[in-house]
């Protein structure tokens, strides 16, 4: 038996041991890393997917340069930055969250994280509404873009490619924000029933870099789509 393996077995024969560590972990720190390089492996595919996204809005706007300025008009800058706000919010509290963590103070990590999931509900609603009135005025991706009454000046060849650019992106994202939703509930009954402590905070840290990426995406999706 090895000198490793016999100093495993003997750490998890201890009355001592973390209900947290995992098996196959000797330490509560080794567990910790080895989960935060498998959420920044995990991060690293979202940004190779987002990137395919963005190089694909590149290619079309140096092709049709005057279609995507004169549709993009028809996105309510106001309602995007909204959200911009809404996600920035969102982003400071899921960092207190984690300090709060950090310091075994359990009420404002769970009001930080209730912060958190209320923010990210708030951006779907906007969002919702924004589709919607775009639905209602026939901006539709694609094929199906037929804009009718006050907005039937903006039916122009490749104008639907840019909204189907639009939505593919910003509905992906929106996508993730709703990922996001499931987990932060999950994070904050967890985090009322005590579950988290100086000692162990890593769920709450790793949700917190994923909601980092989020927010960073859109960041970049605001000014792209909204702004220039």
């Amino acid at each position: 038996m090895s000198e490793a393996v016999a100093t495993a077995e003997q750490i998890h024969g201890h009355d001592d041991h973390p209900a947290h560590l995992q098996h196959h972990f000797v330490t509560s720190d080794q567990q910790f890393e080895a989960s935060k390089m498998g959420m920044w492996l995990f991060l690293i595919t979202e940004i190779l997917l987002f990137s395919g996204m963005f190089v694909a809005y590149t290619v079309y706007r140096v092709w049709h340069p005057e279609v995507f300025q004169g549709v993009s008009s028809l996105l309510d800058w106001r309602l995007g930055g909204l959200n911009t706000i809404v996600l920035l919010a969102s982003s400071f509290t899921v960092a207190m969250s984690i300090h709060f963590a950090q310091k075994n103070n359990q009420k404002g990590l769970v009001i930080n994280l209730v912060i958190t999931l209320l923010c990210a509900c708030i951006f779907l609603v906007v969002k919702y509404f924004e589709y919607t009135g775009k639905f209602s005025h026939g901006i539709f991706p694609g094929i199906a873009y037929h804009p009718h009454g006050d907005y039937a000046v903006y039916d122009i060849p490749y104008a639907g490619q840019f909204f189907s650019i639009y939505y593919i992106m910003t509905g992906i994202h929106g996508f993730h924000v709703l990922v996001g939703i499931g987990v932060f509930i999950w994070i904050t009954i967890r985090a009322i029933k005590g579950d988290f402590t100086s000692a162990y905070y890593t769920p709450v840290e790793l949700t917190g870099l994923y909601w980092h990426l989020v927010d960073i995406i859109w960041i970049f999706l605001f000014p792209l789509l909204y702004l220039i």
